[in-house]
């Protein structure tokens, strides 16, 4: 089996590639080829599995050499953030929609030469829902809630889960599209999202370093942990297209929690220091964007499938704190904890 991660090189699709390597197989076959393809390398333990290939630059600059190379499955997971994409519309427009079209059409040139219909996982978010005076946002977004987003970033994912939808109803895939939650906790820097902050809140205090919260604690937002979104995104490959449930997208599981909630279970774990070295600073500009963004979700369709959110967030700071500790620079990154 050949499989192709776009984005393999990130935080996202290098646990999804980790968590494929050690399972050796996928849908019942075994994984002889992980191809990676990112604007950066993936981290050096992935490019020393002989299994993998990596491949850096744009996606969009790849995409007319891979119209020649037959995939058994995709993860495309390949993305310009949101803060980015409010940031610089082009940007946005190149990195989400115009390489999600051109990768959609490679591999349907695959099959209109009569190769086999290549099975691809896309990485939709959360961010497809949005408040709108003719369709109100419930207070948890579900599955069959009608998506109305308010931004680049939101309405880039959303024509992607049509184009997927598309490719699929035409035989040129079997696409299947999952909402991501915002994933909580991240390492390293923030990055250029919107939501970066729900990891800052919670790394930065664990490393004795202070954070600042752009958004008031009554804030309330789905998130998902790394390793629930990894399993989501494989369980969603490996399901049988009735399983899944048709072709529109679902969301994966969410907890849906409030910042202040956060902050609470931070204390739970690490101590009332950690939690001091969180101040509010209010971002207009972020706090605008998650203004328009749901305050929790559902995931029926997921829950068919088995895959269920943590039952708290003190459980998503453990797991963040496991994962610290089996990096070389843990005592560091861990320094601000009990």
């Amino acid at each position: 089996m050949k499989l192709m991660i776009t984005g393999g090189g990130g935080f996202v699709g290098s646990r999804l590639a980790r968590a494929l390597l050690a399972r050796g197989a996928l849908a019942g076959e075994r994984i002889d080829r992980l191809v990676l393809t990112d604007i950066a390398p993936p981290p050096a333990d992935l490019l020393a599995d002989a299994r993998v290939e990596a491949r850096t630059g744009p996606l969009l600059s790849q995409t007319d050499a891979l119209r020649e190379e037959p995939f058994d499955g995709v993860f495309h997971l390949a993305s310009a953030v949101s803060g980015e994409c409010e940031a610089d519309f082009e940007l946005g427009l190149r990195s989400n929609l115009d390489s999600t079209r051109a990768l959609l059409d490679a591999l349907r040139a695959q099959v209109d030469a009569g190769g086999k219909v290549p099975r691809l996982v896309f990485s939709s978010s959360v961010a497809v829902f949005g408040p709108d005076a003719a369709v109100p946002m419930p207070r948890v977004v579900a599955d069959t809630t009608l998506p109305a987003p308010q931004t680049s970033y939101g309405t880039q994912k959303l024509i992607c889960e049509h184009l997927v939808a598309d490719y699929t109803r035409k035989g040129y895939i079997d696409g299947r599209a999952a909402r991501l939650m915002t994933v909580t906790v991240r390492p390293g820097r923030p990055n250029g999202a919107a939501s970066s902050f729900f990891s800052g809140i919670i790394r930065e205090p664990l490393a004795g370093v202070e954070a600042v919260c752009p958004v008031s604690p009554d804030v309330s937002h789905p998130v998902s942990s790394p390793q629930r979104t990894v399993e989501g995104l494989i369980a969603v490959f490996e399901a049988s297209r009735e399983a899944f449930g048709g072709r529109t997208a679902l969301n994966l599981p969410a907890l849906n929690v409030r910042v202040s909630e956060m902050l609470d279970a931070l204390e739970q774990v690490a101590g009332s220091a950690a939690r001091a070295r969180v101040r509010f600073e209010r971002d207009e500009r972020i706090a605008g964007i998650v203004a328009n963004w749901p305050t929790g979700a559902s995931a029926a369709r997921a829950a068919r499938l088995g895959l269920l959110p943590h039952d708290n967030f003190a459980d998503i700071v453990r797991q963040y704190i496991d994962d610290c500790r089996a990096r070389p620079d843990a005592d560091q990154t861990l320094k601000g904890m009990r």
